[in-house]
């Protein structure tokens, strides 16, 4: 039997919710509770700019933790950038093992150039759990 491999655009979500990093943490609370997520990437100001990305564990402890203001607190203040990037023909497993040893969540998807999605490590390992278990 053959092994199949699953590779990270085989896991990548692709439907990406972007904000300005201009815009205040309230808003990007409103896009998170609109879209029912809890990331958002952060859009590059020209070409030679890099993606960040703003999560509710950034807003928790960046704001509400220390009382900060939601609406005069902009994301560009709190996210993480540059952010961690994944070639989407990587391999699922060495994808789980770099967000490990980097004690990453989640990393942006690209195919060197453009931005595809978003990875999450949860994910990650759910389809490698799946693929584990059909091919045993």
């Amino acid at each position: 039997m053959e092994t199949q491999i699953v590779r990270v655009t085989d896991v990548t979500r692709t439907s990406l919710h972007m904000v300005s990093g201009l815009a205040t943490v309230q808003y990007a609370i409103e896009e998170m509770n609109k879209h029912r997520v809890s990331s958002l990437v952060i859009e590059r100001r020209n070409d030679d700019d890099e993606y960040g990305v703003i999560t509710v564990q950034d807003i928790a402890a960046k704001v509400v933790a220390i009382n900060r203001s939601t609406e005069r607190t902009s994301v560009y203040e709190i996210m993480t950038k540059p952010t961690l990037t994944i070639n989407a023909d990587m391999k699922v497993k060495y994808a789980i093992r770099l967000l490990a040893q980097l004690e990453h969540s989640r990393a942006l998807v690209t195919d060197g150039e453009a931005l595809l999605g978003l990875v999450n490590l949860r994910d990650l390992v759910l389809s490698y759990a799946d693929l584990e278990k059909s091919a045993g």
